[in-house]
């Protein structure tokens, strides 16, 4: 593998400090999150420990040696019932945007959500003029659900957050597997 070739690969500990700058430029300069404090590494640490015990993935893109970004998906709600329905968090380095990696994040990230028995994929996505992640869902098949207007308050504005699905294999059309109740 050529040094410049972009791996996109499970997340190991030793990416931690470059999640937690990621995630910290993120909240200190996006609204794709309503964080207003960025945590420091141990609360990242278990918020990746947490969707690993899930045993549901957590994904970085890496190219020359350096995380550009990850992506993870975890329960879109804690109760029972939605442990088929995940949603997606994809985040890049600020320097990384623009070159295609959300995409290939998150179809990786939906495709191994998928192989674990996952039927539904949320988007919950802040900031309704967060175009770039619109699009990236838009593009993968994902399809608008709804709008929560002003929802989140953030860089003294309101802003609305925006809901989008997709159904990750044969979805609805049929009983999950271990879905007794």
């Amino acid at each position: 593998m050529s040094d410049h070739s972009l791996l996109i690969r499970p997340s190991t500990p030793t990416d931690l400090p470059a999640i937690t700058a990621i995630y910290a430029w993120n909240v200190l300069n996006g609204t794709g999150t309503f964080e207003l404090e960025a945590p420091d590494a141990a609360e990242m640490t278990r918020r990746r420990d947490d969707v690993l015990a899930k045993g549901l993935p957590w994904l970085v893109a890496q190219r020359g040696g350096a995380v550009l970004g990850y992506a993870y998906a975890n329960h879109f709600r804690p109760r029972r019932a939605f442990r088929f329905c995940l949603e997606d968090s994809v985040y890049l380095a600020a320097d990384a945007r623009g070159q295609g990696l959300g995409r290939l994040l998150l179809a990786e990230l939906m495709a191994r959500c998928e192989a674990a028995g996952a039927r539904q994929m949320l988007a919950v996505i802040g900031d309704s003029a967060n175009l770039g992640s619109i699009g990236v869902h838009r593009t993968l098949g994902f399809e608008h659900v709804g709008v929560m207007k002003a929802a989140g308050w953030k860089f003294e504005r309101w802003l609305d957050v925006v809901i989008m699905q997709k159904s990750l294999g044969i979805g609805a059309s049929d009983v999950p597997l271990g879905a007794t109740e």
